[in-house]
């Protein structure tokens, strides 16, 4: 289990840092969060931490970016938010994505839930007052 409160930008880094570390091996991370709590915002604190230079932005409208480690390994960040059902999940071959063995960075897997793998790490991200947060993990 992974908790972090999260006061400002500034420890967004480290807790990500954490996050990764808490989970060693774990590829699939799925990020809970309602609209504006920080999802992408975090992710791209995450992709810091595997080791992309890269910039990284929300995927809303084209579903699905990629990303480079330092390495040339693929970070592949979703964002299921505009499908409207599980079919269209399919049709961008998600199986070849999810069983990679790669980062896959799930925003909005509430739309797809039935098709994640068994062995993904639930990330959620609840908004508190004055604009903090609190970031919980779990496998």
């Amino acid at each position: 289990m992974f908790s972090k409160k999260i006061s400002s930008l500034k420890v967004l880094d480290n807790a990500a840092q954490k996050l990764i570390s808490s989970f060693p091996g774990q590829r699939v991370f799925a990020f809970y969060g309602k609209m504006g709590s920080g999802k992408t915002t975090f992710i791209q604190a995450v992709c810091r931490a595997i080791g992309t230079g890269d910039n990284v932005t929300s995927p809303t409208f084209a579903i699905i970016n990629q990303y480079n480690t330092e390495e040339g390994e693929p970070i592949y960040h979703f964002d299921f938010y505009r499908i409207k059902d599980v079919e269209e999940a399919f049709d961008l071959g998600y199986e070849d994505y999810f069983y990679s063995g790669n980062y896959c960075l799930i925003e909005w897997p509430e739309k797809i839930e039935s098709l994640l793998p068994h062995n993904f790490v639930e990330v959620r991200i609840e908004v508190l007052e004055n604009e903090k947060r609190v970031i919980t993990a779990k496998f």
